[in-house]
């Protein structure tokens, strides 16, 4: 979300996806700077692994400093917020983190390269994020005690990690790809230590989805323009297994006034949808329980009043999909 107003921000996501079927989530503000980001917050969960931030990006450290401390102390700003807002509140609530991939190919080791390179390291990683992960979510059960909570693995970077294209420190050559089932087998670890469904979100081309469903994925998150005919088998099957799509409908970014093109007509917003279900075959009445409408890639670089506008314009567009899913 944008802002760096927590309060705010609950306030917000609270208001626009209040109560079933609607599916709020604990925000995140990177705009209050490093340790609010993705890669931050996640990074001050980990157990037993510290991060400091230096020119280049996070390193694992030593010993918990400054930088550890305040992506701890923002994240415990956000959960009073978040428990302010949803007192009483029974229903699902998600709660994201950076997943496995995408921290072990930006975490850099105490020489400067990414923990990707480190096949130990990555494990250890991974078993650091699996316990800081249950500390959290137990925590949230603690302010929320009402939630269901879906567990959403942010990773834009499992593309690269798979392709072999994440850059050395040097920048003159990238990590070597990491076998598809040592990927697939560390998120299934991940997924199946979270007591309830797991979604994993990713806003880059060529998203995985074979791998992840199999990986035991409850959900998939993918931006809709990326889709294209191509991952129509996968996505089919996926589908048919029971597996949620979380469709990027709506475009992430926009200012006070700007592209209200794109949230004046929510029918146009999953015309989308409904040619992939057409072209997969699968049943009209499947799509309303199949598929969650969200933007496409989160709302941090949007203006708060086009953010607000995007989630009701989801709200929206879910309802114009379920009354009319042909």
């Amino acid at each position: 979300m944008p802002g760096t107003d927590a309060r705010e921000a609950a306030r917000t996501v609270t208001g626009e996806l209040a109560g079933p079927p609607h599916l709020p989530y604990l925000p995140e503000l990177p705009a209050r700077g490093p340790g609010a980001d993705m890669l931050g917050r996640t990074a001050g969960m980990l157990a037993e692994l510290y991060v400091q931030r230096e020119p280049s990006g996070w390193r694992i450290a030593d010993r918990p400093g400054r930088d550890t401390r305040r992506a701890r102390a923002w994240l415990g700003e956000d959960l009073d917020a978040l428990e302010e807002f949803t007192q009483g509140y029974g229903g699902a609530l998600k709660v994201s983190a950076a997943g496995p991939w995408t921290l072990a190919a930006t975490l850099e080791r105490r020489n400067g390269e990414a923990m990707l390179g480190d096949p130990g390291a990555v494990r250890d990683l991974a078993a650091s994020l699996a316990e800081g992960l249950a500390g959290h979510l137990a925590e949230v059960r603690r302010r929320v005690p009402g939630a269901t909570l879906v567990l959403q693995f942010d990773e834009p970077l499992l593309t690269s990690v798979l392709r072999g294209t994440v850059r050395t420190a040097s920048g003159y050559r990238t990590h070597p790809a990491v076998d598809r089932a040592v990927v697939e087998g560390a998120l299934r670890t991940l997924i199946e230590a979270h007591d309830g469904p797991a979604v994993v979100h990713s806003c880059a081309p060529d998203v995985p989805v074979g791998l992840l469903r199999r990986a035991g994925a409850a959900g998939i998150s993918l931006d809709a323009e990326l889709i294209t005919e191509r991952d129509d088998e996968a996505l089919g099957e996926a589908l048919e297994s029971g597996v949620a799509l979380f469709a990027g409908v709506v475009p992430g970014t926009g200012a006070d006034g700007a592209d209200d093109g794109a949230l004046s007509d929510p029918a146009g917003s999953v015309g989308g949808v409904r040619s992939l279900w057409r072209r997969t075959g699968l049943a009209a009445g499947l799509l309303a329980e199949s598929v969650v409408l969200t933007p496409a890639c989160g709302l941090a670089g949007a203006s708060p009043a086009y953010a607000r506008r995007a989630l009701a314009h989801c709200v929206r567009a879910a309802a114009v999909l379920a009354d009319d899913p042909e």
